[in-house]
């Protein structure tokens, strides 16, 4: 019934608390004592946005301890829920697709899978190979920080605990900063990838794990051989009880004409009406009914997806293409802008290097500047100093003059004195003579500085009027390149303004994610797994009855021309890629391989070694355990 009638409606006073928990958030509800788990569950779905409703379910723990599974047409209060308040339920998914990249549509979809699958494999509920963990790890990284910045990128922030499986980290002699350098050496491979890519990425390599979207059973056969039950969306694989990750043998849903539970006593009735019914045995009924509701659940989705999209799936799709030719619009219009903004401050950048060089030539004249100034200081200093001393000197020989004059006076008195003063009348002459000589070469000497000096004060002038000419030439130059910088900055921006966005019709499609599981592993082609599962068969359930319309439908030839063009670039793309991420993963290992603690090897790995020495895929695995017809399969089943 509708939400508002359930909750207005008269005797819907009565309520009872709730509490959802998701991957990623915690809801509280006030639930009316009347309501039906579909009432619950399409509550939560609206709160957090989700239309594909089909591949999720609210899980619980019943009064026994056994997981269960919230039935939709039931009252919520007659079923067998924790007896608390608020009364706990996880909104988790119950089914898997097929192929995630084809079949996911909404972003909050393909998030929600994103944290269930992560959170398997950190639980090691899905077994993963070290070198694949390290790379989805580095996804992981990507989705939650974005691109790798180096300026904000501190060693130690990635958690190994959040990010590796403790088997995987104990298994090897490694620091925590051992396994985050190789985490970050992928993490900046990732960078342009947005969330929602990082996610996709990260779902469709984690879908080709040999334990991925597998719901396992405790059975036994007739001979009482304890054995495993997988529910996939493929259909139903037995495994051996050492062996979780290899099926010994596979019932696709197409030969499955009917299930029927008796107490413990689980009987599938093949469509081959030649081959007889095969039946398991579990420890108890509540096992068994879980069984048979996921096996329905799966076998609808089935069937499904062979049949062409409900016009909602067609809505959804066509809603997605929309938003993601948007986003990619977007992307690359900020690309260019980013582009645009590099280029500016690349110019910028070039700009500060030439002011930063005018200056230092700038610097280097003023300090010739005043070299030149102290020389001529220095030389102006000589100068006076040899003026003052040609000064004394000129002094000196006019006071020597005075005295050969007074001696000449004197020398009449007597011939002795005569002589005596002849003599020193020569030697005053001879000092005079000597004096004189030098007040010349002082004087000579004082013209030569004087000389210098007033060269030096030309000099000055000159470099003067050479810096003042070169600093003209330099504002004039840095102020015209910067006004032609901004003017072609703005017109940049004023045409990305004005010119309208158009967005190109494309549509876009992934092909099946390569196995990923070792070095020695072949490449496993979308058509692989299509020839697993276009298997026709009696179905279950009934047949959607309202007519349909197929998606090619919704193209006319040129867009099936541009479509078959875009498909075949991004599966040479893909193909590509997933080479160059085998070569990473095989570099990795044995890399890593010598600092392996071979104590601490664990059957599952044994068992995956092996797959890798043999060439086996999970879907090569699945061809051959399908392999002869189903009488023969039951049979085998019955001796194991």
């Amino acid at each position: 019934m509708p939400f508002k009638d359930l909750f207005r409606g008269k005797g819907g006073g009565k309520s009872f608390p709730v509490k959802i928990l998701t991957l990623d958030a915690e809801l509280e509800f006030n639930l009316p004592w009347r309501a039906t788990g579909r009432d619950l569950f399409e509550l939560v779905c609206r709160t957090i946005g989700l239309r594909e409703t089909w591949y999720f379910g609210l899980q619980f723990e019943d009064s026994k301890g056994y997981i269960a599974w919230l039935k939709l047409e039931k009252k919520v209060q007659d079923q067998d829920i924790p007896k608390r308040s608020p009364v706990p339920f996880v909104f988790l998914a119950k089914f898997y697709p097929e192929g995630v990249s084809e079949e996911l549509v909404q972003e909050v979809t393909q998030h929600l899978f994103f944290l269930q699958v992560k959170q398997s494999i950190l639980n090691m509920d899905i077994y993963c190979p070290p070198e694949m963990s390290v790379l989805l790890a580095s996804y992981a990284v990507q989705a939650k920080y974005g691109d790798y910045n180096p300026a904000t990128y501190q060693l130690g922030m990635l958690s190994m605990e959040e990010l590796l499986p403790q088997r995987v980290i104990s298994q090897y002699q490694m620091t925590p900063e051992m396994w985050e350098e190789r985490i970050r050496i992928w993490y900046e491979d990732h960078r342009g990838m947005t969330r929602d890519e990082a996610e996709m990425e990260y779902l469709k390599i984690a879908q080709d794990l040999g334990m991925y979207g597998v719901n396992y059973f405790k059975i036994t056969n007739k001979k009482q051989t304890e054995l495993w039950l997988g529910v996939t969306a493929l259909g139903l694989n037995v495994y051996e009880n050492e062996n979780k990750l290899e099926p010994k043998i596979s019932f696709p849903w197409s030969e499955i004409r009917n299930m029927i539970v008796d107490d413990k006593k689980f009987t599938i009735r093949p469509t081959d009406k030649c081959s007889p019914n095969f039946v398991v045995f579990s420890k108890n009924s509540r096992m068994n009914k879980l069984i048979l509701d996921l096996s329905i659940g799966n076998h609808d989705l089935f069937k499904r997806r062979r049949k062409p999209d409900t016009i909602e799936v067609q809505q959804m799709k066509a809603a997605a293409r929309e938003e993601k030719m948007r986003r990619q619009v977007e992307k690359d219009k900020l690309a260019r802008e980013k582009q645009l903004r590099e280029e500016v401050e690349r110019q910028k950048a070039e700009l500060e290097q030439r002011l930063l060089q005018y200056q230092e030539e700038m610097r280097a004249a003023n300090e010739a500047l005043h070299r030149s100034e102290e020389t001529a200081e220095l030389l102006a200093e000589k100068s006076q100093i040899a003026e003052e001393e040609a000064r004394l000197l000129t002094q000196k020989a006019t006071e020597a003059e005075q005295e050969c004059q007074r001696i000449r006076m004197l020398s009449a008195k007597t011939e002795e004195e005569k002589m005596h003063m002849e003599q020193k009348v020569r030697e005053v002459e001879l000092l005079v003579s000597t004096m004189v000589d030098e007040g010349e070469r002082r004087a000579s000497e004082a013209e030569r500085l004087k000389q210098e000096l007033i060269g030096a004060r030309k000099s000055e002038k000159i470099a003067r009027e050479k810096l003042h000419d070169f600093l003209q030439v330099v504002n004039t130059s840095t102020l015209h390149n910067s006004m032609q910088n901004i003017s072609t900055l703005n017109s940049s921006v004023l045409n990305t303004t004005r010119n309208p966005l158009t967005l190109p019709y494309a549509h876009s499609t992934s092909v099946l994610a390569t196995s990923m599981g070792g070095s020695n592993m072949d490449m496993t082609s979308a058509s692989e797994l299509h020839e697993l599962t276009m298997e026709n068969g009696e179905p279950l359930s009934t047949t959607l009855s309202q007519p349909e319309l197929t998606s090619l439908e919704l193209f006319n030839n040129t867009d099936v021309e541009q479509l078959s063009l875009e498909i075949e670039k991004e599966r040479m793309e893909y193909v590509e890629k997933s080479r160059h991420l085998q070569n990473q993963l095989r570099h990795l290992k044995s890399e890593i391989e010598v600092l392996k603690l071979e104590e601490k090897h664990t059957i599952l790995d044994e068992l995956y070694d092996e797959q890798v020495r043999t060439g086996e895929t999970k879907y090569s695995t699945l061809r051959r355990t399908r392999s002869g017809n189903t009488k023969t399969r039951v049979a085998f089943f019955e001796e194991l």
